[in-house]
């Protein structure tokens, strides 16, 4: 086991390290460790499961809050432990299924939702394990959107299994010992970093750090990230990270500083990055005039990089960054909560950001201190540097006080909303955790949540929530006991929000009565909470209003327009959901992906995520069809699902489902005479190799599942 570490270049611990052991670690105490980032809070948490693994048996589960963050971990945890018999897995969706399986893994990296629905479904292993649970980035419980799942999360396993080792990986936060002390685990707070971080702030050609020593910036550059950037490049191969506050910004940062770095890449350099240029390029299967942008900033050695990217360009990028191949990515705040990038200099452009209804706002100072310690990268810089930029001296000194010398935010729990609860509550229910309101409030007296505030709010809450169950059929109180009815049960099960299985329920019961379309079932999964709908730009809510006018007239939609002029409000949610339909069906219509982003305002990573989405609903719609009788609407939902998944018309379904063709390639063998895998099996891998998207690899895998 000391050769993996030995093979890492690790030969001792770093101090927080040293104290986290002294603390009693490896001896199972409870930790919660807040350091600084690339501090090793990481190797203490690894260190802690390969003893439990080889000394005790036990058994390890890695909680993470995102997808991406959850693949770079299970990434790097099967590389380096697998050759010492260690099993590494990784579980990030599917919430409809128990997992069993998934107790066969040592280390199991999942995120706090997936853990969360394996609990809702009586996932026995997860009680009977000795086992350590480590939460990443658990400063999250601040999130209003994953904080209380990864809160009552927390709380649920400490119930059903008293013996378990918690540890807690943090950001250094005002109030991590809170945090602790609800955890009843050991408290190390550390601001040591391996690589010194100065942080400062940029004025007219000079960046003034906080020990108040200064550095002048010269360059011939016009815009100062540029001249930032170059300057770090110029300096002896190092890479800058820009944080700005909108999509728009990321290119339009991108596209002047590629300008300016160009010509410090190496002729080698240019021809790797030619290679991955036209690997983003390529990553849709169709060329995009978002992919072309990105495509070009790339070989000049810079990119931008924003959810709205496909993931396949995301991970490009991040790795030609790894690779000091990318000298320069322009990106939004996601960035610095995600992956791990170091890099010699971080500049925040952007210390506001806008937010409805209130306009441009300061960020927390918690955000900009994750954008700040990206800066410094081990094994390459002495020191690392982070730069806010400002437009006067006044502005300068107030970012010094207010950022740079300012402590975090104190964390808060934010359990306490109606939705959260909603979901919770009906969650442990019909898991059989709790079965009275007393055995509710008992439970929640465990949470984050009660130990910060009083339970009067919660309970106030609670009482709400289960009025709402019982009226909504949900939850039964007959007899003593709460119990949650099929229906309760089976919206538990499906991992959505109660409130979206009423949608559901009322739009199947409605579909009844009347043939629906597609825009008609789309559009009631865009009703529910769980899909988070498109905004509407200016002047779209005319349009919209004649769409909906007319098709409410022809009885497309299955849940009715509330009126614009009683519930204004209403109405215009009702337009963004009609909206979100309406992108989904162009989708699955197969409408270029250029047309879709001009039409709607989306890229192609907000279309995935907007496609899983509603994949998944129309999965629990389906379910909810069976469970109420919707016999009508079972086979429309189950294609209409295939459809949203790969993005196709009927015709396609059934070559869609060949592994590694989707929706571009299924259209070019469909074109070409391809109907169905019947005309494959008579085709030969030279006859689909030359058909347009296809290619010899392609062709070969075909054939072989053919």
């Amino acid at each position: 086991m000391v050769g993996v570490f030995e093979e890492e270049g690790i030969e001792e611990l770093y101090p927080p390290q040293t104290e986290a052991v002294r603390k009693g670690v490896l001896e199972g105490e409870n930790l919660v460790l807040a350091i600084p980032t690339a501090a090793g809070k990481t190797l203490v948490a690894e260190l802690c499961m390969l003893k439990s693994i080889f000394e005790e048996g036990g058994q390890c589960i890695y909680t993470v809050p995102l997808r991406a963050l959850a693949s770079e971990k299970y990434e790097d945890f099967k590389e380096k432990y697998e050759s010492i018999g260690v099993k590494v897995g990784i579980a990030t969706g599917d919430y409809d299924v128990e997992s069993s399986e998934l107790a066969d893994y040592d280390i199991l990296v999942a995120t706090s939702e997936k853990v969360d629905s394996m609990l809702r479904h009586k996932a026995k292993w997860l009680a009977d394990m000795s086992t350590v649970v480590v939460f990443d980035e658990i400063h999250l419980i601040d999130d209003s959107g994953r904080g209380p799942t990864l809160e009552i999360l927390a709380a649920r396993l400490r119930q059903i299994n008293p013996d378990l080792q918690i540890l807690g990986l943090s950001a250094t936060i005002s109030n991590s010992e809170e945090i602790a002390d609800w955890l009843d685990a050991q408290h190390l707070k550390s601001d040591w970093r391996p690589v010194p971080l100065k942080e400062g702030v940029y004025f007219q050609g000079e960046i003034l750090f906080e020990d108040l020593t200064e550095k002048e910036i010269e360059s011939s550059a016009k815009d100062n990230v540029s001249k930032i950037a170059i300057d770090t490049i110029k300096d002896g191969g190092g890479q800058v990270l820009v944080f700005v506050s909108s999509r728009r910004s990321t290119q339009a940062a991108a596209r002047k500083v590629s300008k300016s770095i160009s010509e410090f890449l190496t002729s080698e350099e240019k021809d790797r990055l030619e290679e991955v240029a036209q690997e983003v390029e390529n990553a849709l299967g169709e060329s995009t005039e978002t992919c072309r942008k990105l495509s070009r900033y790339v070989k000049n050695g810079a990119a931008f990089h924003h959810a709205g990217l496909h993931h396949r360009q995301r991970s490009a990028i991040e790795e030609a960054f790894k690779d000091n191949l990318i000298k320069v990515i322009c990106a939004t705040p996601t960035l610095a909560a995600g992956v791990n990038l170091p890099s010699r200099r971080t500049i925040i452009r952007d210390y506001k950001r806008y937010s409805p209804p209130y306009g441009m706002q300061p960020i927390p100072i918690l955000e900009y201190k994750q954008q700040a310690g990206r800066a410094g990268r081990p094994g390459y810089d002495d020191h690392g540097e982070s730069v806010l930029i400002s437009s006067s001296e006044e502005e300068r000194d107030q970012l010094l006080e207010e950022y740079v010398c300012a402590e975090p935010e104190r964390i808060r729990s934010k359990l306490a909303s109606e939705p959260a609860l909603r979901t919770h509550v009906l969650g442990s229910i019909a898991a059989g955790y709790v079965n009275s309101y007393e055995s509710i409030l008992k439970f929640m007296e465990q949470t984050f949540f009660a130990y910060q505030f009083s339970m009067n709010e919660v309970s106030r809450i609670v009482e709400k929530v289960l009025d709402f169950l019982k009226e909504e059929r949900m939850v039964s109180d007959e007899g003593k006991w709460l119990s949650a009815t099929k229906f309760g049960k089976r919206v538990s099960q499906l991992y959505i929000d109660p409130l979206s299985g009423v949608t559901l329920r009322n739009g199947l019961e409605n579909a009844k009565s009347k043939e629906p379309t597609e825009l008609g079932l789309l559009h009631v999964i865009c009703s529910t909470p769980d899909m988070n709908t498109l905004y509407l730009r200016k002047n779209e809510d005319t349009d919209l209003d004649l769409f909906v006018s007319d098709h409410a007239e022809a009885g497309e939609f299955l849940l009715e327009p509330p009126d614009s002029f009683s519930r204004p409000q209403e109405y215009e949610f009702y337009l963004a959901e009609v909206k979100t339909a309406r992108m989904l069906e162009s989708w699955i219509n197969e409408q270029q992906e250029d047309k879709i982003h001009d039409k709607f305002g989306v890229g192609a990573g907000d279309i995935r995520r907007k496609v899983s989405t509603a994949e998944w609903l129309l999965h629990a719609g389906h379910e909810l069809a069976k469970l109420f009788n919707v016999k009508s609407s079972l086979s429309q939902l189950r294609d209409l699902r295939q459809r949203v998944r790969y993005g196709i018309k009927d015709e396609l379904l059934e070559l869609a489902s060949i592994r590694g063709v989707g929706r571009v390639r299924a259209r070019s063998l469909f074109n070409a005479g391809y109907e169905n895998k019947e005309d494959l099996r008579e085709a030969s891998s030279e006859e689909l190799a030359r058909i347009r998207h296809i290619g010899k690899k392609t062709a070969e895998r075909i054939m072989s599942q053919i």
